[in-house]
């Protein structure tokens, strides 16, 4: 049921310590539990499970429980060791886990939606449990009466949630690629701004797949199924962005560690980033509209007239993601990365700004890394510098990241 890896080179990489392996299907959700060696599962196969690590090394299952519905997502809060489950059905579950992690108690069922519940955050702060779902909606529901507060509804199926406990603001991010804003009120919310950046140009319908938001720094970063991420500065007021390009497959998963300013993402290929968020950045230009090439002046296929005119055949129209311009691929023939603008594998740049980037505009600012596994779901305990990792494979993993992430670690942080 679970594997342990004893080796441990001393590449500068994430070291697997543990599989854990049992389930029946996809594990949709998995979380570390601060301060002990334990771990947390909800799966498609209806199964809530606690496993704790044994004096043989290996995880095995301390709480085993089935309920009705596929899980889809869940919240832990440490602290109280109170777990809700978002179901297939729509409803949340609540349950109370044991101080020894040996049994859980069911507490009380909310009807949060109408479809699956996509994500969800409890607040301890306010009692509320605030959800996602494929039923178009975020709702807040009080978990002391049971009752529901509030609900919003979408065009798009809202795919993920991250809520700041001070201010009660919930960001919820859609498959339309929106993220929107919302602060909610006891019976009422109102709707701060809507956030765009992930649409793409070759693919309009890009979702979003995972949000995280860093309450110290007011921070918000997002993951898409443009293979990016975006970091949103919320606190500095003044709509900066800043893209990260390294994923190859969809991103559905991020951490953003405050100690050492460093940002995880993970993506459905198994791919791993680690990205230098200390580092001085630039924001990527806009793309530029125009019927010809902005620096041969060439018609592109769509202007007739200036086709008609000058007797030539029109080109396809590209972008310099260096300076934004229009393009034909005669004046972008170069490549390469520019990790300043968050390009950190090779990106078509017109001839100018390929001979203006200098070798050491080339620098990486991110590593990357192989999960080894389709990765729907991350979990870290930066104060133990532990990364845990599952998916559709149905194996959970257990990661040593203190190598990766810096060994400063080990001092100042708390579990989320």
């Amino acid at each position: 049921m679970a594997a342990e890896i004893h080796s441990r080179p001393q590449t500068a990489r994430p070291i697997l310590l543990n599989k854990i392996e049992g389930h029946s299907d996809a594990v949709n959700s998995a979380v570390l539990i601060p301060k002990e060696d334990g771990v947390i599962t909800v799966s498609e196969d209806r199964t809530i499970r606690v496993w704790l690590k044994r004096d043989s090394g290996q995880y095995w299952p301390s709480i085993y429980h089935t309920v009705s519905s596929p899980c889809s997502c869940m919240s832990y809060h440490h602290d109280s060791r109170r777990i809700f489950i978002g179901q297939d059905n729509g409803a949340v579950v609540e349950f109370l886990i044991s101080e020894d992690f040996n049994k859980m108690n069911h507490v009380k069922t909310y009807p949060a939606h109408q479809n699956r519940v996509s994500d969800m955050v409890f607040s301890l702060e306010s009692e509320w449990v605030v959800s996602t779902g494929h039923d178009k909606s975020v709702s807040w529901m009080c978990t002391q009466s049971g009752s529901m507060l509030g609900r919003h509804y979408f065009t798009a199926w809202a795919s993920c949630l991250q809520y700041d406990h001070e201010t009660q603001h919930a960001f919820v991010g859609d498959y339309s690629g929106q993220i929107t804003l919302l602060k909610l009120e006891k019976q009422t919310y109102s709707t701060i701004t809507t956030l765009k950046g992930h649409e793409g140009k070759d693919s309009p319908a890009c979702s979003i797949a995972t949000l995280w938001w860093d309450p110290v720094q007011r921070l918000l970063f997002s993951g898409a199924s443009d293979h990016s991420v975006i970091m949103w500065d919320i606190g500095g007021r003044k709509g900066r962005t800043l893209l990260l390009q390294g994923h190859h497959e969809r991103v559905q998963a991020l951490r953003y560690l405050q100690l050492t300013r460093q940002l995880v993402s993970c993506s459905a290929d198994g791919g791993m980033a680690v990205w230098n968020m200390d580092a001085q950045r630039e924001e990527a230009p806009q793309w530029l509209d125009s019927d010809s090439c902005q620096k041969c002046e060439q018609p592109f296929f769509w202007n007739i007239k200036q086709m008609w005119d000058t007797k030539t055949l029109g080109l396809r129209q590209h972008h310099c993601r260096k300076c934004g311009k229009a393009v034909c691929g005669k004046c972008s023939s170069k490549r390469t990365t520019f990790p300043i603008m968050g390009f950190e594998f090779p990106v078509r740049v017109c001839d100018a700004c390929f001979e203006s980037i200098k070798d050491e505009d080339r620098t990486p600012l991110a590593t990357f890394h192989e999960g080894k596994h389709n990765i729907a779901h991350m979990d870290m305990d930066p104060s133990r510098g532990l990364m845990v990792t599952c998916g559709s494979d149905r194996i959970v993993k257990i990661w040593d990241v203190t190598q990766v992430v810096g060994c400063s670690l080990a001092t100042g942080f708390s579990s989320r």
